[in-house]
């Protein structure tokens, strides 16, 4: 697992990147924690940059829209979704676990 930050680091609202084989944003919404593919599958642009709405980040490039449950695109102009990655608060600290789906993505 790769140590992400202190919970108190990423207020809610708020995604961070993570430098990683694979760049990984890790969201807080509203105090759950959700980590997808940082890269837009449309174009390369960083989704940690996004705009978080609910559970979804819309890309600040060309406005695709993934669900940071799933990954699954809800908005075009991106057609490929985003892999999800498993997320643990451990002793107040947020660990993302790189290449295991996240609980109930696909």
């Amino acid at each position: 697992m790769i140590p992400v930050c202190p919970t108190t680091a990423l207020p809610p609202g708020e995604a961070i990147r993570v430098e990683a084989p694979e760049p990984i944003a890790v969201f807080n919404v509203d105090g759950d924690f959700y980590a997808i593919d940082d890269t837009c599958t449309h174009q390369d642009a960083s989704l940690a940059d996004g705009w978080l709405d609910g559970c979804a980040v819309e890309c600040p490039l060309h406005a695709s829209c993934f669900d940071l449950r799933t990954g699954k695109v809800s908005g075009p102009p991106a057609k490929t979704p985003v892999r999800t990655h498993r997320v643990v608060v451990q002793g107040g600290t947020v660990y993302v676990q790189p290449g295991t789906a996240a609980d109930g993505a696909a």
